[in-house]
Order: C-alpha cells, then sequence, then structure tokens
C-alpha cells in the first residue's frame, strides 16, 4: 500500500514540481523566451497575426466556449442533483411519471448519482481560475508587446523577480497564461474518468494538455504571452486540479488501476 502511493505522488505530485523546475531553469533563469519571440517577431515590428482579426476570433475568443461551456454544464448538473432526492422516488406519483415520460426523470436521476463529480468539476475550475488570477496580479508581469523589447513602454520582468505574497505587485496581469489554463482546466475531467477508472482516461488527458498547449501558442504568435506562460499555466492547473482531486476523492481512488 505504502509503495502504490510513493508511486500515486511521485507521478502526479513529483513529477509536476520537477517540471516546473525544469521550466524554471530552462526559461526564467535563461533569454530562450526572448530568443523564440525574437524569431517570430516581424522586421516591421510586428507578430504574426497579431491583428488578424480571424485569427483572433479562432484561436482566443471562439475557443473559450469549451471550458465555458463544460464549468456552466457543471453547476446546472450540480444544481439539478439535488432535485431528484427531494421528488422521493421510492413513492412514484404523477410527478414522477410526468417526469418520465418527458425523458427528464433519467437527467435528474444521473446527476443526483454524479453529485460529487459534478461539484467537484465546478470546484476545481473555480480553484484554477483563482490560482491563475492570483499569481497574475501578485506578479504583475507584462506581455512582449507590453514590452520595451517589442515596442512597448514597460520594462520586461521574470515573475519571481516582482512576487509579492500579501498584496498585488501592479497592473500587469500576463504571468502565467490565461487563455492557455482555459484549456488546460479541462484536465479536472480527467480525474474524474480516473475515479471510475475509465481505459480512456489518459486520452482525456493528452486532449487536455494538447487543447491548453493550442491555446498557449497561439498567444505566443500573437505576442502576447512569452512561451513559458503557457508551460508554467499547465503546471498551476494540473496541481490545482489534483490538490481539489485528493480533497473530493482521496488518492486510493485515483490511484487504481484502469478497467
Amino acid at each position: 500500500m505504502r509503495s502504490e502511493r510513493s508511486r500515486f505522488y511521485a507521478w502526479n505530485l513529483g513529477l509536476p514540481i520537477a517540471i516546473a523546475l525544469a521550466i524554471f531553469v530552462v526559461f526564467d533563469l535563461t533569454s530562450l523566451d526572448e530568443v523564440i519571440s525574437n524569431w517570430l517577431y516581424y522586421p516591421d515590428h510586428a507578430f504574426p497575426y497579431g491583428h488578424n482579426r480571424l485569427f483572433e476570433n479562432l484561436t482566443h475568443r471562439w475557443p473559450r466556449i469549451i471550458p465555458d461551456l463544460t464549468g456552466e454544464a457543471a453547476i446546472i448538473g450540480a444544481l439539478l442533483s439535488f432535485i431528484w432526492p427531494l421528488l422521493k422516488p421510492e413513492r412514484p406519483g404523477r410527478l414522477l411519471n410526468l417526469l418520465e415520460k418527458l425523458h427528464i426523470a433519467p437527467l435528474l436521476r444521473f446527476t443526483a448519482r454524479h453529485r460529487r463529480d459534478l461539484l467537484y468539476v465546478v470546484v476545481a475550475f473555480a480553484v484554477v481560475t483563482g490560482m491563475i488570477h492570483f499569481f497574475k496580479s501578485h506578479t504583475s508581469i507584462y506581455c512582449p508587446v507590453e514590452t520595451t523589447l517589442y515596442g512597448g513602454a514597460m520594462a520586461k520582468k521574470e515573475w519571481f523577480e516582482n512576487f509579492t505574497l500579501l498584496h498585488e505587485a501592479g497592473p500587469g496581469r500576463c504571468w502565467p497564461g490565461g487563455h492557455a489554463s482555459g484549456g488546460f482546466t479541462m484536465v479536472a475531467l480527467y480525474f474524474v474518468a480516473r475515479r471510475y477508472r475509465w481505459r480512456h482516461a489518459r486520452a482525456v488527458l493528452y486532449g487536455s494538455m494538447l487543447l491548453g498547449l493550442i491555446y498557449g501558442t497561439t498567444r505566443v504568435l500573437q505576442g502576447w504571452h512569452f512561451m513559458s506562460h503557457t508551460f508554467w499555466a499547465g503546471v498551476i492547473v494540473w496541481l490545482g486540479a489534483l490538490l481539489t482531486a485528493l480533497a473530493f476523492y482521496g488518492w486510493r481512488q485515483l490511484a487504481k488501476p484502469y478497467r
């Protein structure tokens, strides 16, 4: 049992922390972020697609519908989950018969059965969003196009140079990547799938990671983020979703082998 627990925490907590250290060394302690952005920065002082309205809609505005709808569906489902027990299903009546005919009863039964999962998704989204906003406001890092490196007025700084714990560091709000974190938050569904030992849980994980990387990389192309901002968003989201999952399910349910 101890080795199983150690293995679980090594993969789910130890590995993300190791990745965070690697990001810190490879990006934050070097100029690799600038090298990547310089390579993308056009000679006429512009980033590709920086002012392209269609690209902005396709990669930034419209994709928000995926995490937004997921969160809204979880909230609605969590609220509906409290209705079925109030209907006293052990004593069928006219109302229950009507709900069955309208095919509403199966939905209410489903939400009641998965109330914990729905509440987990709601809380995980809230925790992750809160963590991202905390780090944004307590580091006050400006986006590439806002810095003097790329035509802006603000100096480029690393997040650890500006970090304050108890109060906001300033008006900058670029670290970590907010748009990337929206895609990464879908990883909450992976922990739900992991709880049920669903054999496609890894596909949910890889899809969530890919979505976050796509969200973040497109913003790098527009000059609104450095590449490391995306990677940091992924680490922070993972840790937030993991800790919330541990609070809801415990490590034993998450460590069971796949079916």
